[in-house]
């Protein structure tokens, strides 16, 4: 059990390190699930000026889920909640 949460967090200080990450955006990859290896293998290449930076795709990401919550959230709520 030691072991493999010294191997998650070396991996997570791997994908830090090489998609020069933030401690929000970590925070944000790790509520969402992410793998730290995924993050690596989405790093850009020179050849790929189409792909966004990691830390941009990260926050992309979890502002769509964000607002698809949301809104999940909103159709949810009883009708007598709902002002018309």
């Amino acid at each position: 059990m030691v072991n493999k949460n010294l191997k998650k967090e070396a991996h997570w200080a791997e994908a830090v390190k090489k998609c020069r990450l933030n401690t929000e955006s970590v925070r944000m990859a790790k509520e969402m699930g992410l793998n730290p290896l995924s993050l690596i293998k989405n790093i850009p290449s020179k050849d790929q000026l189409w792909k966004a930076p990691v830390h941009v795709w990260i926050r992309e990401l979890y502002e769509k889920r964000q607002a698809k919550a949301a809104a999940t959230k909103q159709r949810r709520l009883p009708d007598e909640l709902v002002e018309d």
